[in-house]
């Protein structure tokens, strides 16, 4: 597979996972995550079983996620997305970076930040 078809293949792959995901399907998991995936995000844990476990206890699980833009390569996936949840009054904006092998997450990588009232943003925030 070239570079531009395997970048495809990969943004396939993970639209389909998120939008699984985001409608509370976290079973897709056991197949998007690899048995040893890497975690660099510091508060979860490496592992599918370990991670599967910690996302289904978290606040991610019931939140409503509003994916806004994917960008693939042949290796890596960054999904920007916009979250809110029943326990928090504000959303946030992440962003997911995941390196994948095989059809599968390897590693993951993330960057939060709470949604800025209105008023306090210039540009539209998404």
């Amino acid at each position: 597979m070239n570079d531009s078809s395997q970048a495809e293949h990969n943004k396939e792959l993970i639209v389909h996972g998120f939008t699984e995901f985001a409608a509370g399907n976290v079973e897709i998991l056991r197949t998007l995550l690899r048995e040893d995936s890497i975690e660099h995000s510091p508060k979860n844990p490496s592992g599918r079983k370990a991670f599967i476990e910690f996302i289904t206890n978290s606040p991610v699980a019931d939140a409503r996620l509003d994916l806004k833009r994917v960008i693939t390569d042949d290796q890596y996936a960054v999904v920007r997305y916009h979250m809110t949840s029943p326990e928090n009054e504000r959303a946030v904006a992440v962003v997911d970076i995941w390196r994948l092998a095989d059809d599968q997450i390897a590693e993951h990588w993330d960057v939060v930040q709470l949604v800025p009232e209105a008023t306090q943003i210039p540009n539209e925030l998404f």
